[in-house]
């Protein structure tokens, strides 16, 4: 069994570790000492005790087109503290790329200074495989599948975020763009991640983090 971290974001999972490996996570921002939970562990295709975690492990197992935000990000949240969300790839030990969501929150002392950030990593890589990939080539083969598909994700985001049908769009067009990906995708993942029982739970951590990735930067500091 998994062990967690005594943290906010401990996480329990319902599902078998071949549906959903999570990890929690915490760091002293002061010389950067990682505490990783044994799922933290597994997700970047180690055991406890095989390696010591680090910022720069961390790093090195992020997908080199996203490592850049991810280190913007947590650049970002170490200088205004608060929560963040990020979805994003990291390569295993083994070579393995798994999609990730990683969220946390940075926590400062009584002077205002962040000294810990914590959180919580989930594994969406099997669970949005498994229709995301047939969806998004349906939705490729036919306009009027793409149209729907892009139009249930534009409804998510506009319930979620209570958002206009424009603004809604213009957020799917940046993250596409901002994630190098076919807006088709970005758009059948969402919804994926509404439909299945096994992943509505991490909807809103999805939607915020499309939030944040589509906020110029100049936004995204002041949100920060």
């Amino acid at each position: 069994m998994t062990t967690e971290l005594s943290s906010p974001y401990t996480y329990s999972s319902a599902l078998g570790d071949n549906e959903c490996v999570a990890g929690t996570y915490y760091a002293e921002v002061e010389g950067w000492k990682l505490h990783w939970s044994d799922g933290m562990y597994q997700l970047h295709g180690y055991r406890r005790g095989d390696v010591v975690p680090t910022l720069d492990l961390l790093y090195a197992h992020k997908h080199p087109e996203d490592r850049p935000r991810c280190e913007a990000i947590v650049a970002r949240v170490v200088q205004t503290g608060g929560h963040f969300a990020m979805y994003h790839r990291i390569i295993d030990a083994k070579g393995r790329t798994r999609r990730v969501l990683t969220s946390g929150e940075g926590i400062m002392d009584g002077s205002g200074k962040v000294v810990r950030l914590e959180g919580v990593m989930v594994d969406l890589t099997s669970t949005l495989q498994r229709e995301t990939e047939q969806t998004a080539r349906d939705a490729v083969a036919g306009a009027t599948s793409t149209r729907s598909v892009v139009d249930q994700a534009r409804g998510i985001l506009m319930g979620q975020l209570k958002l206009g049908a424009e603004d809604a769009f213009k957020m799917l067009v940046s993250t596409s763009s901002h994630r190098n990906v076919k807006l088709v995708v970005v758009a059948a993942e969402l919804v994926q991640l509404a439909n299945s029982a096994e992943t509505r739970d991490y909807l809103e951590t999805a939607v915020r983090a499309i939030a944040t990735e589509s906020r110029p930067p100049a936004a995204r500091r002041r949100a920060g």
